[in-house]
């Protein structure tokens, strides 16, 4: 089974583009599942179940979205064996620009929006920088100007990613991705597998469950702004 992680910023399209992505690989004969991480709620395994494709979601609640998916990585691969899946897509909630699910020896996706703004792909962090297929969306309704110059921008932040237009209304470019899925390693376990990127180091007291304000509430790892002072 091939392991493909998909991350991106909420509502960038990551869900509309494995749908394409799984019609392309189901006319090749190749079943394709999902293991939906999300933070308090989402609908998009009744998305999934509605074009029949073998979904499994889970909500992180109170704990870091990032931290409850590796927790429970290992687990989504077993199940996706379990399924007897070709490719199994992992879909993080993709709400903290410092992290990125990505693992080693497994593809990894970041999709980014065409109109979430020229400075976005260097806003997104480990997520795109790391990220072996950057999946451009929405591109079908900018210029083709906005386009090269998005892309430029992709580039720029991660200069080894291959970079796809993808459109989750019509499929074009889930063929390109189809076909650079099919070229990713098989991974046969995560156990003992390594992230990409380290996870945030945050433990501090509201990690725990301060919600008093002030310094005398802060404790553990806190970290202070400089600001800037009225000159003398």
């Amino acid at each position: 089974m091939q392991l493909v992680t998909v991350a991106g910023p909420p509502s960038s399209g990551k869900t509309s583009v494995l749908l394409k992505l799984a019609a392309v690989l189901g006319r090749q004969g190749k079943r394709l599942g999902v293991v939906k991480f999300d933070c308090l709620t989402g609908r998009d395994k009744d998305v999934f179940d509605a074009a029949g494709i073998p979904c499994a979601a889970g909500q992180s609640g109170a704990l870091c979205p990032d931290h409850f998916f590796v927790c429970n990585a290992s687990d989504a691969h077993a199940w996706g064996l379990s399924r007897g899946l070709d490719v199994l897509a992992v879909e993080s909630a993709g709400l903290c620009n410092r992290c990125a699910p990505h693992v080693e020896g497994a593809l990894a996706v970041c999709v980014v929006d065409n109109l979430s703004g020229i400075d976005t792909p260097a806003k997104i962090g480990p997520m795109l920088r790391l990220a072996d297929v950057v999946a451009v969306t929405k591109g079908d309704v900018v210029s083709q100007a906005e386009r090269e110059v998005f892309a430029f921008r992709v580039r720029r932040a991660n200069p080894r990613a291959t970079v796809l237009f993808v459109s989750g209304l019509t499929g074009q470019g889930a063929e390109a991705l189809a076909h650079v899925v099919a070229g990713a390693p098989a991974t046969p376990t995560l156990d003992g597998a390594s992230l990409r990127f380290t996870m945030p180091a945050a433990v501090c007291s509201y990690c725990l469950g301060q919600r008093k304000i002030g310094t005398d509430h802060q404790m553990g790892n806190v970290r202070k702004m400089d600001f800037p002072r009225e000159p003398a």
